[in-house]
């Protein structure tokens, strides 16, 4: 898959991301180094951090996802240190543990709005 959106769920010990288009959905996970669940130290968010951003490589859009404050830390770690990531990266929301077809669900509904990725654009209102 070359072109398609992403959405990354993560907490402070692992992360989901799942890269999709209209009608596939490929699903990674990444596990913090950190063994203290609460307690991600800077070096360990550094490494998970830099994890999740290499498997965003070559993706348009990214919507982050989580249910604490982490999700906010990634997106505020791109802007220091992957500047590409930082620039894909469309929105931070709050979100519960989905399972990765709720998550690919909730991401597919938000980027409604940037674009129709299944139906003819002529359609799009």
């Amino acid at each position: 898959m070359s072109t398609f959106h992403a959405v990354v769920w993560l907490d402070q010990s692992e992360a989901h991301v799942v890269m999709f288009d209209s009608t596939h959905a490929e699903a990674h996970r990444i596990k913090s180094r950190s063994h203290h669940k609460h307690q991600g130290k800077t070096d360990d968010l550094n490494a998970y951090f830099a994890d999740i951003a290499q498997a965003l490589v070559d993706t348009h859009e990214v919507l982050v996802a989580g249910p604490g404050l982490v999700r906010n830390q990634f997106r505020d770690w791109c802007l220091k240190h992957d500047a590409k990531v930082a620039g894909v990266i469309v929105d931070s929301i709050v979100a519960d543990h989905p399972t990765d077809p709720q998550l690919v669900a909730m991401a597919r509904q938000y980027f409604k709005k940037f674009d129709n990725m299944a139906a003819d654009p002529s359609t799009v209102a």
